[in-house]
C-alpha cells in the first residue's frame, strides 16, 4: 500500500491507495481512520480494485481543523469530491461506515453520477435515522455528551479514557482508538463532527434531512449494533430510487468489518462484483 497526503482545498488528506482497477472508495467514520479496512483490502485489491482510503478530515494522519464548522457534512462531503478530482476518478463504487456512511449517502444522493453503487455499513440514509424515533434517540445518547465542548474532552479522558472505554465497550480496537485521539487536537476534532451536525433542534425535531437516493444501495446493519437500530437501516428503502438490497449480520458489533471480517469482505466482493 502508498500512503501520502493529498490536498483538498483548505486542507490535507492522508491517503491510503493501492491497486489499479477500478476505482473503490472506502469511507471511514469516528473513531477510526482508513485503518479500519486493512482487512479488507487485500481482497478488494486482488479482486481487481484500485482502493482509495482516505483518512477523514480530523482523522488519522489528516489535517485537524479545530473550528466546528469545518466539519458541516456539506464540507466533508466537498473532500471527497476535491479527492476525486485530484485522483482524475470520475466514478467510484463507494463503500461507507459511521460518519463515513453519512457522508457516502450524501454524496449519493447530491452527486449520483460520481458513484456507481454504495454499500452503506451500519448508518442508513440521514432522513431514515432521523424518523427512526425515540428508540434510535436512546442508542444515540451519547451525542448529547459529545455536544458540550471541553466537557466532554474531559470526560471522555479522565481516569485512563474510562467513559470513553465504556461508552465503547471495550472493542479490541480500543488501544488504537485512544492512541489515535490523543495526538494533539484529534480528540476535538473527531467530536466535532457531531457538534458541526447534530444540535437540540435536529435532535428534537426534523433532524437531517437528504434528497432521495438513485444509486444502487446495498444497506448492511448488524445485530450487536449498540448505537443504531436496525429500524434506520431499513426504513432506507423508502429514501432508495434504485435497486435497494438489505442484509443483517448476526453476531458482530458496529464495528462489523473488524469483528466479522472475511465474512463483510465477501459481502463486499459479492456487491461490488
Amino acid at each position: 500500500m502508498t500512503t501520502r497526503m493529498i490536498n483538498v482545498g483548505e486542507y490535507n488528506l492522508h491517503l491510503t491507495e493501492v491497486g489499479a482497477g477500478e476505482p473503490l472508495l472506502l469511507l471511514h467514520g469516528f473513531p477510526d481512520s482508513a485503518n479500519l479496512w486493512r482487512h479488507q483490502i487485500p481482497a478488494l485489491v486482488n479482486a481487481g480494485f484500485r482502493v482509495i482510503a482516505p483518512d477523514q478530515r480530523g482523522f488519522g494522519a489528516s489535517d485537524k481543523p479545530q473550528d466546528v464548522a469545518a466539519y458541516r457534512l456539506p464540507e466533508c462531503i466537498g473532500d471527497i469530491l476535491a479527492l476525486l478530482d485530484e485522483l482524475g476518478v470520475e466514478r467510484v463504487k463507494l463503500v461507507s461506515h459511521d460518519w463515513g456512511a453519512a457522508v457516502g449517502w450524501g454524496l449519493a444522493a447530491l452527486h449520483p453520477e460520481r458513484v456507481v453503487r454504495h454499500v452503506a455499513l451500519s448508518v442508513g440514509h440521514l432522513s431514515s435515522l432521523w424518523a427512526a424515533g425515540i428508540a434510535q434517540r436512546r442508542l444515540a445518547w451519547y451525542m448529547l455528551l459529545f455536544m458540550r465542548v471541553g466537557e466532554a474532552e474531559e470526560i471522555l479522558t479522565r481516569d485512563d479514557w474510562q467513559w470513553f472505554r465504556e461508552i465503547f465497550q471495550h472493542h479490541s480496537e480500543m488501544e488504537t482508538w485512544i492512541r489515535d485521539l490523543s495526538r494533539p487536537g484529534a480528540l476535538t476534532a473527531g467530536l466535532n463532527w457531531y457538534r458541526a451536525n447534530v444540535d437540540l433542534d435536529t435532535w428534537t425535531r426534523e433532524g437531517w434531512v437528504l434528497p432521495r437516493v438513485r444509486v444502487p444501495t446495498l444497506g448492511v446493519w448488524s445485530s450487536g449494533d449498540a448505537y443504531l437500530t436496525e429500524v434506520q437501516m431499513v426504513g432506507s428503502q423508502a429514501w432508495v430510487d434504485a435497486d435497494w438490497q438489505y442484509l443483517r449480520v448476526e453476531g458482530a458489533s458496529h464495528w462489523l468489518m473488524l469483528d466479522r471480517p472475511e465474512y463483510i469482505t465477501r459481502v463486499l466482493l459479492d456487491y461490488l462484483r
